[in-house]
């Protein structure tokens, strides 16, 4: 197995008129974007691309967009932001599928006051104990230095329950400031392995790539490439929707890759953990760039 590692996104942008991007840990840190990022935005949009920033954000698309704008990503520089949230908020306003309809509207929230907009609008009533709660509301870890081995006499209670949890992030973990931290997706995978009932909502589900599609306005999908840093989210969403995608190398699994700042990844470990991941990038690149 070969991969093409590319020195930048401007290598091949002639091939796509749409982009689907992810945004922590490909445009942004957490605090910064990183180097290139505006560059490489302004360059797309100047050549007249259509991209969506599709996030597992556990809140409001607006929100996210209003994020993006203080850290020094303008919303010029591109078309439309999706996020998680924005699905798992709509699913929980409409209640539009049987696992939505049967659920209760008593919810405990696991996740920190920032995330409480997910239930803004919203008929149910936000309740203190986990035994007074007819469903989970899953957005994330409420401090940033925490471990899954901390919610483990939580999640019992509410399996113990038959509690249904909606995971807002699939995410296990992001890069924060250089530093990995769980998310919701790594409180939901031990809730499923304890027998808990899990809705995921984000990537790589199907359905928030078919919201993307819809947004780009694209009709012909192999005109449409999707860029980001997680194997299990992001190059798995896009191989499942059967659209072309890039791997950031320098992020979730930059060390994983065996990459040194302001180099490029072992070839031998990039290779190995693509094949071991079941996923395929059409190309890697180091970090987003034109």
């Amino acid at each position: 197995m070969s991969i093409s590692i590319l020195s930048g996104l401007g290598e091949i942008a002639g091939r796509y008129d749409g982009f689907i991007l992810d945004l922590w840990g490909v445009l942004h840190d957490g605090t910064k974007p990183f180097p290139g990022v505006v560059d490489g935005l302004t360059r797309l949009k100047a050549a007249g691309k259509r991209i969506v920033v599709l996030s597992n954000a556990p809140r409001r698309a607006d929100l996210v967009a209003v994020r993006m704008t203080e850290i020094g990503i303008p919303p010029g520089l591109y078309d439309h932001v999706m996020t998680s949230g924005e699905e798992a908020w709509q699913h929980l306003s409409r209640r539009d599928e049987p696992f939505y309809a049967e659920m209760g509207r008593t919810c405990y929230h696991i996740g920190p006051p920032r995330d409480d907009n997910m239930l803004a609008g919203i008929d149910a009533e936000k309740v203190e104990d986990v035994a007074d709660a007819a469903f989970i509301l899953n957005t994330g870890p409420w401090g940033m230095d925490t471990s899954v081995e901390a919610y483990e006499p939580l999640l019992r209670a509410g399996q113990a329950r038959d509690l249904p949890m909606v995971c807002v992030n699939p995410d296990l973990i992001v890069m924060h400031k250089g530093r990995a931290m769980i998310c919701a997706g790594a409180l939901a995978k031990r809730y499923e392995e304890l027998g808990g009932r899990v809705r995921w909502h984000g990537k790589p589900l199907p359905s928030v790539y078919d919201t993307c599609f819809g947004l780009l306005g694209i009709e012909d999908r192999s005109r449409i490439l999707a860029v980001g840093d997680s194997l299990r989210t992001d190059i798995a969403g896009a191989n499942g929707v059967g659209i072309d995608c890039v791997l950031v190398a320098g992020g979730i699994h930059a060390e994983e890759f065996g990459l040194a700042e302001g180099q490029l990844p072992d070839l031998v470990r990039l290779e190995a953990a693509i094949a071991a991941s079941g996923q395929r990038p059409n190309a890697v690149i180091t970090g987003f760039r034109w």
